[in-house]
C-alpha cells in the first residue's frame, strides 16, 4: 500500500516540541529567571509551563490529556531539526508530523494565550487543524 506525502497517517501528529526563549545552562536558567523578575525578560511559553520555580500542576495535568508527548528545549539544546524549521523563532510551538515539523504557533500567539494552559492546548488544537492535522485515535 502507497503512503505517500499525502496520506493521513503522514498528517498524524506524533508529538509536539517547544521552544523555551531562554538559554537552559544553570547560568542561562537562573539569568532568565532574575531578568523576568526585573521584567527584563519574557517567554510566554515559560509563563504557560511554569511557576516562579518549578513546573506548573494545572499545566502537567493539562499536558496529559493531549495524547501525544509535548517535549520542550531551550534555545541552546534544541535538535538541528527544530532550530531549522523553528528558523531563530522562540518561543515557539511545533508537531512532529510523518511529513515532519510543523510550526504551530510562534510568539504572539503563545502571548495571546495569556499563560492558560487551556488556552495553550485550545491554540495547539486549533492550529492544528489549520494545518489540515489530525490526533492519533
Amino acid at each position: 500500500m502507497n503512503t505517500g506525502p499525502t496520506s493521513s497517517a503522514n498528517r498524524e501528529v506524533r508529538r509536539l516540541v517547544g521552544v523555551y526563549d531562554a538559554v537552559g545552562t544553570w547560568r542561562g536558567e537562573l539569568r532568565y529567571w532574575l531578568r523576568a523578575r526585573l521584567g527584563q525578560a519574557h517567554c510566554s511559553l515559560c509563563d504557560i509551563t511554569h511557576g516562579a520555580v518549578r513546573e506548573r500542576a494545572d499545566w502537567r495535568e493539562r499536558r496529559a490529556t493531549l495524547g501525544v508527548p509535548f517535549e520542550t528545549y531551550h534555545l541552546d539544546d534544541q535538535p538541528r531539526e527544530v532550530r531549522e524549521v523553528a528558523a531563530g523563532e522562540a518561543p515557539v510551538v511545533l508537531a512532529d508530523t510523518g511529513d515532519g515539523l510543523v510550526v504551530l504557533l510562534g510568539r504572539d500567539e503563545l502571548e495571546r494565550c495569556g499563560g492558560s494552559p487551556d488556552h495553550l492546548l485550545e491554540s495547539i488544537r486549533a492550529a492544528a487543524a489549520h494545518h489540515g492535522l489530525r490526533w492519533p485515535a
